[in-house]
């Protein structure tokens, strides 16, 4: 499952699945470490969510759980083209089965 949700601060959030666990966050954040090669610099847990932000390319994206939601990928608040790199990761994320 993917689709897009625009943010408050106009950014996308792509939204990879709205129906799992800790379990396929974990998964995806395996994946994107040993095939993107990314590397989570920031990680804030919580008991309901859980937030990872990583460098991927030229920009900071956060990996985000919630109990409720679901797994999604959004930009930094801060970057201004963010939206084509959240695209990029959540389309290789959709061809990865989990």
């Amino acid at each position: 499952m993917l689709y897009q949700l625009q943010t408050l601060s106009g950014n996308t959030e792509a939204v990879i699945d709205d129906n799992c666990g800790i379990s396929k966050f974990y998964a995806i954040a395996n994946t994107l470490c040993s095939e993107l090669k990314v590397n989570f610099i920031n990680r804030s847990d919580n008991a309901e969510s859980v937030d990872w932000n990583f460098r991927y390319k030229e920009g900071t994206l956060t990996l985000h759980y919630n109990i409720f939601n679901g797994i999604s990928i959004y930009p930094d608040r801060s970057m201004l083209n963010g939206n084509g790199l959240v695209l990029e990761v959540a389309e290789f994320l959709e061809k990865r089965i989990f």
